[in-house]
C-alpha cells in the first residue's frame, strides 16, 4: 500500500546533528552523529524520500526549487551548508548515482560505509518512491516530483517534459554534464536539454570520463551513474561474492572521483553526493535479485553529503 507514490515506511523530520569543532565556522570542519545503522528494518526511520535530492541541490545552488517538488530540501544539509560554506553559494557539484544500492546491501558491505563518510559524510535515511523501478526513482530524484506527477510510473524512459533540477539550473547559468551508461534511464529520460550528454559503453568509461570533465572545471553540476551490480543482481543474489565485488567497485569509483573533485575544484564551495536510487530484493522463485515492491529492501537507503568550503581546500 502506498500513498502519493511512497511507501508505508516510517517517517520523521531530519535527526541529524552537527558539531563545530573550530569557534570560526567558516573554517570549520564539521562531524555528524549520523544514525546508527541497526540490523532491524523496522527501526529505520526515514527523513523523507530521495525527492528531496532536486530541492536540496536547487538551494544549495541558490537556485528556484523545480515546480514539482513535494518535499523541503533536507534541513540538515543547509545548515552545514551554511556554516562551512558562510552562506555562499556552491559553484560545484558531484552527484554519483549507483544503482540499487539500497539499505540491504550495505548490511553486507559495511566496511563501504565509512568509507563513503570519508568524503560525504551526512549520510540521509531515506525512502524511494513506489514503484522502486530505475526510471521512476530518477525522475523523482531529480524533478522533485511524485511519480504520478512527473508521468513515469513504470519502468519506460520517456524523455521529461516537465522542469527538473537541471532545467531550474540552465535558467541559473550553469554548466551540466551528464555521464551515464549508454542506453540507461539517465541517459534517457533528462535529454532534449541544454546539457553535455557524454553516453558510454560501461562503468569503467563512466569513470574516465566523469574524471576527464572534473579535471576540465568548466560544469557547476556533474552526475554520473553507474550500473553493474544492478545488473549483477538481476542475474544473481544480490549479496553474492559477485555482486559484493561490484559493489566495491562503485564505491571505489566514488571516492577516486570525489578526491579529484577535492582537488581540482578546491577553489570553489562545493557538495559531493552518494546518491543510489533503491534497493532490492531476493525473489523466492528465481533465488536472484529484483526490485519494484514497497518492502524495506526495495525501498530503505541513504543518501550521503558532503559540503565543501573553498576556504577549508586553500592551503
Amino acid at each position: 500500500m502506498v500513498v502519493s507514490g511512497f511507501g508505508m515506511n516510517k517517517m520523521k523530520p531530519n535527526l541529524i546533528s552537527q558539531r563545530l569543532q573550530k569557534a570560526d565556522a567558516c573554517e570549520a570542519l564539521v562531524t555528524l552523529e549520523t544514525h546508527y545503522m541497526t540490523n532491524e528494518a523496522s527501526n529505520f526511520i526515514a527523513e523523507g524520500s530521495i525527492a528531496t535530492l532536486a530541492p536540496t541541490v536547487a538551494r544549495l545552488f541558490a537556485a528556484a526549487i523545480p515546480t514539482l517538488a513535494i518535499e523541503p530540501p533536507i534541513e540538515s544539509v543547509l545548515e552545514v551548508h551554511n556554516r562551512v560554506g558562510c552562506g555562499e553559494p556552491i559553484e560545484r557539484c558531484l552527484i554519483f548515482c549507483p544503482d540499487a544500492l539500497g539499505l540491504h546491501i550495505w548490511r553486507s558491505c559495511m566496511s563501504h560505509v565509512d568509507t563513503i563518510a570519508e568524503h560525504a559524510d551526512m549520510r540521509i535515511p531515506l525512502l524511494s518512491v513506489m514503484p522502486p523501478k530505475t526510471p521512476v526513482c530518477f525522475a523523482s530524484m531529480f524533478t522533485g516530483g511524485r511519480p504520478a506527477d512527473h508521468g513515469i510510473l513504470k519502468y519506460e524512459r520517456p524523455v521529461l517534459r516537465c522542469e527538473t533540477l537541471f532545467d531550474v539550473l540552465l535558467r541559473a547559468n550553469k554548466n551540466i554534464a551528464i555521464v551515464a551508461v549508454n542506453n540507461s534511464s539517465i541517459d534517457l529520460i533528462f535529454r532534449e536539454r541544454n546539457i553535455e550528454y557524454y553516453s558510454e559503453q560501461y562503468d569503467e568509461d563512466v569513470l574516465v570520463r566523469a574524471l576527464d570533465l572534473i579535471k576540465e572545471n568548466r560544469h557547476h553540476l556533474i552526475l554520473v551513474y553507474q550500473q553493474e551490480y544492478d545488473d549483477l543482481l538481476h542475474r544473481n543474489d544480490p549479496f553474492s561474492e559477485l555482486c559484493n565485488q561490484a559493489v566495491t567497485r562503485h564505491v571505489q569509483s566514488f571516492i577516486t572521483i570525489a578526491k579529484t573533485a577535492l582537488s581540482e575544484w578546491r577553489g570553489h564551495n562545493n557538495a559531493l553526493i552518494f546518491a543510489p536510487d533503491h534497493g532490492a530484493h531476493i525473489d523466492s522463485a528465481s533465488g536472484h535479485g529484483d526490485h519494484g515492491m514497497d518492502i524495506p529492501e526495495d525501498m530503505q537507503l541513504f543518501h550521503w553529503y558532503g559540503i565543501n568550503s573553498a576556504r577549508m581546500k586553500d592551503g
